[in-house]
């Protein structure tokens, strides 16, 4: 069963979501998204204890005023890691979520394990996908309307759910039952922009699995490529076919991911030096 409840953030109502038991693994959402779209991907970890958490202007969180910044919202994600009592985690980051995620791997090192990057670019210095699945990607009329999603679905997402639309519905539902505000996804776009880790990825020392489909219409294979070249423990897994949701409607994307976390313990990395002299200068 799925645990919600809120932490107050710097003026932020955030939905914080938890649910199972053992080694956490933590799942940061793409924009839009909210906690109850990553129930396909959840099913396939019943042994861990998986946490996530509603970014402001999406689901259940309260929505923004301004843009949060990606940096901001690394922050936001080691609040809700203390707010849950986790000092170091696996670390899943989606679309968006995969901004944060290389941020968060970053700023706060020894609180991430293991990293993986589902569907994700750099920011500044990306490849940058068809100008058709751009435009579906700058409105939220897909959480609202069934019939725009429908339409737009092979456009902006390719894979499975672009092929079936037997897929559809599930995708849909939960969609609709916690759609962003528009206001708030507005806030979201607008946080993103400008924001590029192409300059410190060589320094997230951590193991990373970059995975992505070859059927991405939003973010190109190319990508990938870019994170793992750029990132020293850094491997590449292409899922055959798969789209932007590959981690909802393909399960060989939880399997891989599932390999790259199983069977060793969460151990956190030293603070880098140049962290600690932030951190001393900070103080």
């Amino acid at each position: 069963m799925l645990h919600s409840e809120f932490l107050k953030w710097r003026g932020h109502n955030i939905c914080v979501t938890e649910r199972g038991e053992g080694e956490p693994l933590f799942l940061v959402p793409g924009i839009g998204c909210n906690a109850e779209m990553w129930a396909p991907f959840m099913e396939q970890f019943p042994h861990r204890r998986l946490i996530s958490f509603d970014a402001p202007g999406s689901g259940r969180s309260s929505t923004p005023l301004y843009p949060v910044s990606v940096e901001s919202l690394a922050a936001l994600a080691i609040a809700v890691l203390d707010h849950r009592h986790v000092s170091c985690t696996d670390v899943v980051g989606y679309s968006y979520g995969g901004a944060i995620a290389q941020q968060l791997a970053y700023d706060y090192p020894e609180r991430v394990a293991r990293l993986v990057l589902a569907s994700t670019t750099c920011g500044l210095g990306a490849v940058l996908g068809s100008f058709a699945a751009l435009a579906v990607l700058a409105t939220p009329l897909r959480f609202y309307s069934p019939a725009y999603f429908e339409r737009t679905a092979a456009t902006v997402y390719g894979g499975a759910t672009g092929r079936d639309p037997s897929h559809h519905q599930r995708e849909m539902s939960a969609r609709y039952r916690l759609p962003p505000s528009a206001y708030g996804y507005a806030m979201q776009i607008l946080g993103g922009m400008g924001w590029s880790s192409w300059g410190f990825l060589p320094k997230i020392t951590h193991e990373t699995l970059v995975i992505c489909g070859d059927d991405d219409p939003l973010v190109p294979l190319a990508n990938g490529h870019i994170l793992a070249a750029r990132i020293p423990h850094a491997r590449l897994e292409v899922v055959e076919r798969g789209g932007h949701l590959l981690l909802w409607d393909d399960p060989e994307a939880g399997e891989r991911i599932g390999r790259f976390i199983a069977n060793r313990a969460i151990r956190p990395l030293p603070v880098r030096r140049d962290l600690q002299r932030r951190f001393l200068r900070r103080a």
